[in-house]
């Protein structure tokens, strides 16, 4: 597949650039954007508390007089780092521990399995509650516990992927060769089937930042004084009689980074997909 067609494919691929156009939006504005906003997210001014959206405030002020427009782009930044922290983390042992135990098979990929298995038995939220839980808080922990979460998809994708991979004869050529079962996973299996695990870490960090959300909505993300989406809807719900701008913005901020992502995702799944390339191809 050449660049022509690549550049061609992305651009009759609506849907592609409406995601990457939305993602390169909210990149800009939670860096950029957040740096150059006029207020803190941590000032407060108790003479304009709960104001509605102005030209001064576009997003209204909270309880504390705090500019609710700074604290979405600070907790949306906050949020983005801690979901690709996790995805980046859970996407690298994941692959591995899924390559090895198919390329090793026997008891390794019986333990292995086994593990990812366990972690499959619970629900997504539950089982980052329970890590939090245990774990306690911290940003750390807040990645380790999503990257938990998600460890099990990118295993189970590297481990069908390689068990289709390795008795190809390039595999068998590099063994005979002499080349150690790392060097090969990591030079020759992984490489050829990167394309499933960029989709599935594209979708991966829009999950994230639900999870990340719905931990600090109850309290056990990131804490105060630092902003996250969740911590942000969760002091908009308290007083969303008299100000419900404050959760509703929140709430559009996160709506409109996942759709930018899932739509991102869904793009670079079909350029991926073969059956695509050859109905695309001259």
């Amino acid at each position: 597949m050449n660049s022509k067609f690549q550049i061609g494919a992305i651009l009759r691929n609506r849907l592609a650039l409406a995601g990457l156009a939305i993602t390169v939006v909210v990149i800009l504005a939670i860096t950029l954007g957040a740096a150059l906003m006029p207020h803190s997210e941590e000032d407060m001014d108790f003479v304009n508390l709960l104001m509605p959206p102005s030209l001064e405030h576009p997003f209204g002020t909270d309880a504390f007089g705090r500019d609710v427009l700074t604290r979405v782009l600070i907790g949306g930044r906050m949020s983005l780092m801690i979901s690709l922290s996790a995805i980046a983390l859970a996407s690298v042992v994941g692959t591995m521990m899924g390559s090895l135990s198919a390329y090793h098979g026997g008891w390794t990929d019986a333990v292995l399995m086994r593990f990812s298995d366990l972690l499959f038995a619970f629900p997504s939220f539950v089982l980052a509650l329970f890590l939090m839980v245990v774990l306690g808080f911290g940003t750390p922990n807040i990645i380790l516990a999503i990257a938990l979460v998600y460890l099990p998809i990118f295993a189970r994708i590297a481990r069908n992927m390689t068990m289709l991979i390795k008795e190809e004869p390039y595999v068998q050529a590099a063994r005979l060769m002499g080349r150690r079962p790392l060097s090969i996973i990591v030079g020759e299996i992984i490489p050829n089937f990167s394309a499933p695990l960029l989709v599935q870490a594209s979708i991966g960090v829009a999950f994230g930042i639900i999870l990340e959300a719905g931990l600090s909505f109850i309290g056990l993300g990131v804490q105060p004084p630092t902003p996250s989406l969740g911590s942000i809807m969760a002091d908009g719900r308290e007083y969303f009689s008299r100000g419900p701008w404050v959760l509703t913005f929140s709430g559009l901020a996160i709506s409109f980074a996942l759709l930018g992502l899932n739509l991102l995702g869904d793009g670079i799944r079909d350029l991926t997909d073969p059956r695509l390339r050859e109905r695309a191809a001259p």
